[in-house]
């Protein structure tokens, strides 16, 4: 999994409406960020608005049809396919890993020390210590959902490769953190956040950006402002769930289809982090 998401040729990020609508702008374009390695097809701005709505459906929703996830055919005749495919088992087994060639001999040392059983991996409980000895104070919501996104299972447990993957980008998200803190206050509000998300190549609407301030504001969204440890919640969030996206949006259209079983598999992991 690539540490960033990526932004088209043209800089509009994933998301952002075409070059002929009207956004709401903070007066800054959104700085670049180094493209992700592996990533050939970089979206391309849509050709309609993401709020378009679809043509209505020529029969009668739920007509003749099984209930979700009953394990007979579903809609459109197609066959259900093995759980093996698209996703897989959420809970599969994390091959293991090495530390990539150059990594810093402090992030080795920082792995080995947790590593008290010399296992190769360590849990969420020693992720978190780890990540505390370099100032970062995560709660375990946060630190599952480092592991989920850096693994793509729900074990819960983590090598040496995903370790460093994990460090290399925290330390990369506290400085854009620390950048769009313009008043040092230890919190970005709703403008920052937007800009913080257009620079990692998320474009979100203002609906969708009131939800995130809403979820990850610690004061219920009295402060409409999100603290450090949440704001990479809400980065992972964002990040992991556009990337699931991505995944089905084959045409780069900014639309996909997801079979019901999917659809559970894709979203789940981020609730119950």
């Amino acid at each position: 999994m690539s540490n960033y998401p990526n932004q088209n040729p043209s800089g509009y990020p994933y998301g952002a409406p075409p070059p002929s609508q009207s956004y709401p702008s903070a007066g800054h374009p959104p700085p670049g960020g180094p493209p992700p390695p592996n990533q050939s097809s970089p979206y391309a701005p849509v050709s309609t608005p993401y709020s378009t709505p679809s043509a209505p459906p020529s029969n009668n929703y739920g007509a003749n049809q099984q209930p979700y996830g009953a394990p007979q055919q579903p809609y459109g005749g197609y066959p259900t396919p093995p759980h093996s495919a698209p996703y897989g088992t959420p809970f599969a087994a994390l091959t293991p890993s090495a530390f990539p060639p150059g990594t810093d001999p402090n992030v080795i040392a920082c792995f080995q020390a947790a590593d008290r059983d010399g296992s190769g991996f360590i849990d969420d409980k020693e992720l978190q210590s780890a990540l505390s000895t370099y100032n970062q104070s995560f709660g375990l919501r946060t630190v599952h959902l480092l592991m989920y996104l850096f693994t793509n299972t729900n074990t819960r447990k983590i090598g040496p490769k995903e370790f460093t993957q994990v460090f290399y980008s925290l330390q990369s998200w506290r400085a854009i953190f620390e950048r769009f803190d313009r008043d040092r206050s230890g919190r970005i509000d709703s403008n920052e956040l937007r800009e913080a998300l257009l620079s990692l190549g998320f474009s979100v609407s203002p609906t969708v950006l009131e939800l995130l301030l809403s979820k990850f504001d610690k004061t219920g969204g009295t402060n409409k402002a999100i603290e450090y440890d949440n704001f990479i919640e809400c980065c992972l969030t964002v990040k992991g769930l556009t990337e699931k996206f991505k995944e089905k949006d084959t045409s780069f259209s900014g639309s996909a289809t997801f079979t019901y079983e999917v659809f559970m598999l894709t979203v789940l992991p981020f609730l119950v982090a």
